[in-house]
Parts: structure tokens; sequence; C-alpha cells
């Protein structure tokens, strides 16, 4: 079993959960999130200040998945999120110990299916 984390630009989100879908992927959290990266922020004019903004919108996609459905899923996020301009994201794949389902108490690869 595997946890799989990526983190996409907002406006990639309906691309993202699109693909997904079409490759039978529907479990998944999602969550707005602020963080840096490469593209190290910005600077704005609002009413007469100079603001710095360095922490920019992105969307956090939690997935688990069993082992057999990991290259697809990363494949379709990839292919769905990319651009080809900095900031197009990262994705990160963990091993997972344990998954339940709270409804009716299975475990391992039963709770996640």
């Amino acid at each position: 079993m595997k946890m799989i984390i990526a983190v996409i630009q907002p406006e990639k989100l309906d691309d993202v959960k699109d693909a997904l879908f079409h490759n039978d992927i529907h479990k998944m959290t999602v969550s707005r999130v602020r963080g840096c990266g490469t593209q190290m922020g910005f600077t704005e004019h609002y009413r007469g200040q100079v603001r710095s903004v360095s922490l920019l919108e992105k969307v956090r996609i939690e997935i688990a998945v069993n082992d057999e459905f990991v290259k697809e899923t990363v494949a379709a996020i990839i292919k769905a999120a990319k651009s080809g301009t900095i900031g197009d994201g990262k994705i990160f794949v963990m091993p997972m110990d344990e998954c339940i389902r709270i409804r009716t108490d299975e475990t391992g690869h039963d709770a996640i299916g």
C-alpha cells in the first residue's frame, strides 16, 4: 500500500480529477495549501504598498492506493498537471503501514478498495 501526495497548481485540479476518474481512481482527499519552492513568490502593489508574497496557493491531493495502482496514478497526475513551467508541483510516494475503514473495520488492501 502506498500514499501518493501531489501538490499542484489550483487551476489544474479539475484536469487531474478527470484524469484520475478516467483511470478508475475515485477516492482522494483534496486540501488547499500554501507553500514556496523554486518560484520564490512575487511582489505586488496593493493600495500603494509593496507586498511580498512568498507562500503561493497550491492544492494538495492525497490518494491511498494498492501497489499495483501506483504507476498509473502517478502517470495520470503528471499528464494532467504538467504545463512545463516552474511551479507545476511535486508528487510524493510513501509507504503506508496500515489503513482501516471505520465503518466495517476492514484493514489493509480491503480498506483501500
